[in-house]
């Protein structure tokens, strides 16, 4: 990867830091310098490190960007990804196994990958069969996004839960999230995406010791500000991110437009850390 892109604005909201770019690109790319940096901290300290990676056409830049990174030994990093539809064959090309083979795993060739098998006979022995392989030790770092009605993986409004005692959960996913999948092209229309998926939950994606939430796009600028300066809620399960104590948001000027900027500069949002 090439020279750091430099944002516009860096500010905190609460405990996330946020970066604004110019551009869907320079977010994606600059997240992806953060994360080869965690990637990397993890396996010089104890020999590899484990990830959890969102997938979907907001995370393009920041994975194609990262898939460039020499520094990373992927042959010590463990891979997740983070929700998979129900009973949708891996070769669908909306197929989240099938997204994040053909953009990462093929080009890095991690030394594991686990997959969510949507699938799978006994969906509660799947669940659970994922959630151990998660909790067998820390994850460093996960790469998230904010659906357009504010849902972290298929976290959705109406299922979310701070608390939840689950890790890994069977939903029901909402209108909205099914309209956003066919509008992003990987299905024929709303109907025709499943209308449930296997997601991890908020409190497993928040235990990981790093996040980084890349959420470009002006189709997410009314999220963007709901999880940013909306209430803290499982309402938009995305404002989770602002109770991590290492949080860093990635977004460009079109996610950003509705964020009350002058607010931010007052500092209300703590601007620029002061």
């Amino acid at each position: 990867m090439s020279s750091q892109p430099s944002p516009l604005r860096v500010f905190h909201v609460d405990r996330a830091v946020v970066e604004i770019y110019s551009s869907k690109a320079d977010a994606g790319k600059s997240a992806a310098l953060r994360a080869a940096t965690i990637l990397e901290g993890a396996i010089s300290r104890q020999g590899h490190s484990r990830l959890i990676m969102a997938t979907g056409n907001s995370q393009e830049d920041l994975i194609s960007s990262l898939v460039r990174a020499r520094n990373v030994d992927w042959s010590r990093v463990e891979v997740f990804h983070m929700d998979e539809y129900i009973g949708l064959p891996e070769s669908h090309r909306g197929s989240l196994r099938h997204w994040m083979k053909s953009r990462f795993v093929e080009l890095v060739h991690p030394g594991r990958v686990n997959y969510l098998d949507g699938n799978a006979r006994d969906l509660d022995a799947e669940c659970h069969r994922y959630e151990e392989l998660l909790r067998e030790r820390p994850v460093n770092l996960c790469m998230l996004g904010i659906g357009e009605n504010g849902h972290i993986a298929f976290n959705e409004p109406h299922a979310a839960d701070f608390e939840d005692p689950l890790g890994v959960k069977r939903v029901q996913l909402d209108e909205l999230s099914r309209n956003q999948q066919a509008g992003e092209g990987h299905f024929s229309s709303p109907a025709s995406v499943p209308p449930e998926a296997l997601t991890l939950t908020l409190p497993i994606l928040m235990s990981s010791e790093e996040l980084i939430c890349c959420v470009p796009e002006g189709r997410k600028r009314e999220a963007v500000r709901n999880a940013l300066q909306g209430p803290i809620s499982p309402e938009c399960p995305g404002s989770a991110v602002r109770k991590h104590a290492n949080a860093h948001v990635y977004i460009d000027t079109d996610s950003a437009a509705l964020l009350s900027l002058p607010a931010i500069d007052r500092g209300l949002y703590r601007a620029n850390g002061s």
